[in-house]
């Protein structure tokens, strides 16, 4: 179990997909313990396929637990991951609303110097955002998306062509 302000992420190996039900029950006994609920219609399910590849190795998913949505995607702490631990949803989400963000700032007028700075600290920044543990699931695509972030910010003169990458900077 992960717990990160009032977000937890109860993690269950495949081996032990048996005890999915009797783990929430626990958690849920935890909650209101300490005065607090687990709302399960809240709550999600996601199941990661990256490690069954293979055809021999496919599974059936276990049946759906009450009151608990099944997703593919999940937002953990702002990084999107896929059940198939691909970050391309989170990579298109960072490049859409920084990219996004800055042409609002420019309509109204921002001046070059302070879109400069929001560039760096803004978008780079969001590149950077625990890069550290999803950069390793970007494939070549991914990565070349995200230098091409950088390359836009250096013709539109937002970010300057002698400062590192993204790939030097994670």
């Amino acid at each position: 179990m992960v717990k990160y302000a009032d977000d937890t992420y109860l993690v269950i190996p495949a081996c032990n997909v048996q005890s999915r039900a009797a783990e929430l029950d626990n958690v849920e006994a935890w909650a209101e313990k300490n005065n607090l609920w687990l709302n399960r219609r809240k709550s999600v399910e996601i199941i990661f396929t990256e490690g069954c590849c293979r055809r021999q190795c496919r599974v059936t998913p276990p049946p759906h637990l009450p009151e608990v949505t099944r997703v593919t995607i999940l937002k953990i702490l702002g990084v999107t991951i896929s059940s198939s631990l691909s970050v391309v949803q989170h990579v298109n989400d960072i490049i859409c609303a920084s990219l996004h963000a800055l042409r609002v700032l420019r309509n109204h007028g921002m001046g070059d110097a302070a879109l400069q700075i929001i560039y760096r600290a803004v978008v780079v920044g969001k590149l950077l955002y625990v890069a550290s543990v999803w950069w390793g699931f970007t494939t070549a695509a991914d990565r070349q998306r995200v230098e091409a972030v950088l390359c836009r910010g250096v013709r539109a003169g937002l970010y300057e062509d002698e400062r590192p990458t993204i790939a030097q900077l994670v």
